[in-house]
């Protein structure tokens, strides 16, 4: 039974939605209803979100697999906050204007970091 990663997924649900709203509030404003409309705010606010999409799904699936598997707590919490921290560094220097870039790229760190260890831990504990 997963009781540590639901915490996580959790809390980076929390950030989807907080990144989401972002997105419908520049659309709001700029009134944009598809793409970017040729707006350099409303891409930089659609890529914040997009990139935390495209990398978010798959960590945390590798962390769940982890701890199926019946990894410790103290790997899955560093896991789990290693991809948290991640992404909220990320979304938080990309984000801004002009953005953060020492930011962004220790946030790209830590999530390739949990990417990384969570597959390693995934093939160690499965053979």
């Amino acid at each position: 039974m997963l009781s540590v990663t639901p915490v996580y997924a959790a809390l980076l649900a929390i950030l989807f939605i907080a990144l989401s709203v972002r997105v419908i509030s520049q659309r709001r404003s700029d009134k944009i209803s598809y793409g970017d409309g040729g707006n350099t705010t409303m891409l930089k606010v659609m890529r914040t979100h997009s990139n935390f999409v495209e990398y978010t799904p798959f960590a945390v699936l590798l962390i769940a697999m982890v701890e199926l598997q019946g990894a410790s707590g103290l790997l899955l919490n560093l896991l789990g906050l290693t991809l948290l921290s991640g992404r909220l560094l990320h979304a938080y220097g990309f984000g801004r204007s002009p953005q953060i870039v020492i930011l962004r790229q220790i946030g790209m760190l830590l999530t390739f970091a949990a990417i990384l260890v969570a597959a390693i831990a995934n093939l160690v504990l499965a053979l």
